[in-house]
């Protein structure tokens, strides 16, 4: 029950940093996708379920508030979710490669299919600057959040777990 009130409170946050603190931080309009380093972040650590549950509502919250239509960032981050947690098998807490390159590769893989989805669909085919104006800052500068936000999540996690793991051993 903790580990879910601590998680919505992650995804609340996240959101809320999104929507108000970062864009008075943006560097040429662009700020970085919280969404994608708390989905990501979770898939990794808890696996599969937990990815795509923890995407599904981040991504929720971005279709309500931001999206045309609803349900488009919610597949989106759920399926990032979710093939993050695929990678939880080898995740290691002492390893930041790992996370890093993940998030890098999700963001990425975020920013090119929102591109076809939303532009090219629609006969804009100016990927080149869409990719070196939108895509790339995005990924630098989510990456750069994450380098402070990885470690809290990481550290809260591990305190959850552990408690989970003491709370598991009275039972027995």
């Amino acid at each position: 029950m903790l580990r879910k009130f601590v998680v919505t409170l992650f995804v609340l946050g996240g959101f809320i940093l999104q929507c108000s603190v970062f864009p008075k931080l943006a560097f040429a309009n662009i700020i970085p996708n919280l969404m994608i380093v708390l989905t990501s972040s979770f898939g990794f650590m808890r696996g599969e379920k937990e990815g795509l549950i923890i995407g599904f509502f981040c991504g929720l919250l971005s279709d309500i508030f931001f999206g045309g239509f609803l349900g488009f960032y919610a597949l989106l981050l759920m399926y990032i979710g979710f093939l993050n947690g695929k990678f939880s098998r080898i995740f290691y807490p002492e390893d930041i490669k790992l996370p890093i390159a993940l998030i890098i590769t999700s963001d990425l893989s975020y920013g090119v299919i929102c591109y076809i989805l939303q532009f090219m669909l629609r006969s804009r085919f100016q990927f080149g600057y869409y990719f070196s104006h939108v895509i790339l800052p995005e990924v630098l500068y989510t990456i750069v959040a994450t380098m402070f936000l990885y470690p809290l999540i990481l550290k809260v996690n591990g305190k959850l777990e552990d408690r989970e793991k003491r709370r598991a051993q009275k039972f027995v």
